[in-house]
C-alpha cells in the first residue's frame, strides 16, 4: 500500500510519517508540504533505514492541481492533514482559512477521485462544536461554529462526507480534539497551548493562561492519534459519520499546568491574561464511535505524553 500524507512535513504528518514507514504492509509514503507551517527537518531520518518504506517529501501545495495530481498518483490512501491552523488566526484572516481548509478539502478530494478512487482521511476539529454546550460532545450534536477555522473544518468533513455518498469515495472524517506531543513547535504567536506552557516552563518563564484557566480540554498525545490514522488507512475504515478521535478525558488548563509541574518536579509560575475571541470553554469527546471502529486502541495517559514531550523539547532546544 502507498500512502499520500498532505501536510506531511506539519506535526501531526510528519509522526504519521514516521509510523507508516514502520509500519508493514505500507510501500512508499509521499509527504505533501509547502513548509508554510511544516519543517523538512521533521522528516529527517524518516523511512532512511533499510527495513522500513520510503518517505518522499514533495514540496508544494495541495491547492495546485498539478502538484496534487502527481503527489497522488498510485496512492491507495491520502491522509489530508495539511491545513491553515489556529483560532485566532482564522479571526484574523478568515479568507485564508477557508480556501486552505474548505477549498483545500474539496481538491484533494478532487484529486482522490482521479486516481482512481484512493480513501481519503480528512482532519476536521472538535471546534465544529463550539457554542454548542453539551458534555461531552458526541457526533450527533449540532455543530455551532464559533471561529472561521471551525466553519473551515466544519465544511471540510462535510464536504468528504459527501464525496462519499454522491462519488462512492471512501472517507473518513476525524474531529481532532487537542493533540499535543513532540515536533509541535512553541515559537510563535499562534502555538497551541501544550508546547507554549513546556517552552516557558523549561525556560523559566511563567506560563501564559487565557482567563481564569477553569477552561477544559480533552487531551491526545500525538501517538495515540497517528496509530488510528495509520490503521485506519491500513484497513481502509470509512465512516458515513463523523468520528470524534479522543477518549472522553477532561482536564483544565490549570489542571494541565500541575500535571506539569509534577512531570518537571518543580513549581510553574502562571500569569493571566485575556481570553481568545473563538475559543470555547470546555471540550471533551465522546468516543463510542471511534471505540467501534477502532476497539483495540489504547490511549496514551496525559502524564506519559507530557513526559515525552518535555523530553523532546529537551533534546531540541532550537525550537521553529
Amino acid at each position: 500500500m502507498d500512502v499520500l500524507v498532505t501536510g506531511g512535513a506539519g506535526f501531526i504528518g510528519a509522526n504519521l510519517c514516521a509510523r507508516l514507514s514502520r509500519s508493514e504492509g505500507v510501500g512508499r509514503v509521499v509527504a505533501l508540504d509547502d513548509l508554510s507551517t511544516g519543517f523538512r527537518s521533521n522528516l529527517h531520518g524518516v523511512g532512511s533505514n533499510t527495513e522500513g518504506a520510503d518517505v518522499e517529501l514533495i514540496e508544494g501545495s495541495f491547492l495546485e492541481r498539478s502538484v496534487m495530481d502527481r503527489a497522488a498518483e498510485g496512492c491507495d490512501a491520502i491522509v489530508h492533514l495539511g491545513a491553515r491552523p489556529s483560532v485566532p488566526r482564522s479571526v484574523a484572516d478568515p479568507v485564508a482559512s477557508h480556501e486552505a481548509n474548505a477549498s483545500g478539502t474539496v481538491a484533494v478530494l478532487e484529486a482522490a477521485r482521479r486516481a482512481g478512487g484512493a480513501q481519503v482521511i480528512v482532519a476536521s476539529s472538535s471546534s465544529v462544536y463550539g457554542a454548542n454546550p453539551t458534555l461531552p460532545k458526541h457526533e450527533d450534536l449540532a455543530p455551532r461554529p464559533l471561529s472561521p477555522y471551525a466553519a473551515s473544518k466544519l465544511a471540510a468533513e462535510s464536504y468528504a462526507l459527501a464525496y462519499q455518498q454522491s462519488y462512492g469515495l471512501p472517507t473518513l472524517a476525524f474531529r481532532f480534539f487537542n493533540v499535543f506531543g513532540p515536533l509541535q513547535a512553541a515559537g510563535h504567536a499562534y502555538a497551541a497551548v501544550v508546547p507554549a506552557f513546556v517552552s516557558a516552563a523549561l525556560a523559566g518563564e511563567p506560563v501564559i493562561i487565557q482567563g481564569d484557566g477553569t477552561q477544559s480540554r480533552d487531551f491526545t498525545f500525538v501517538d495515540t492519534v497517528t496509530a488510528v490514522l495509520a490503521d485506519a488507512a491500513l484497513r481502509r475504515v470509512s465512516s458515513i459519520e463523523p468520528v470524534n478521535l479522543a477518549f472522553g478525558t477532561r482536564v483544565t488548563l490549570l489542571e494541565l499546568v500541575d500535571q506539569l509541574a509534577a512531570v518537571l518536579g518543580t513549581p510553574i509560575e502562571r500569569r493571566h491574561v485575556e481570553r481568545r475571541a473563538g475559543d470555547v470553554d470546555h471540550s471533551q469527546a465522546a468516543n463510542d464511535r471511534l471505540m467501534m471502529l477502532f476497539p483495540g486502541v489504547e490511549p496514551v495517559a496525559l502524564g506519559e505524553g507530557l513526559a515525552a514531550t518535555v523530553e523532546w523539547f529537551r533534546s531540541d532546544p532550537v525550537q521553529k
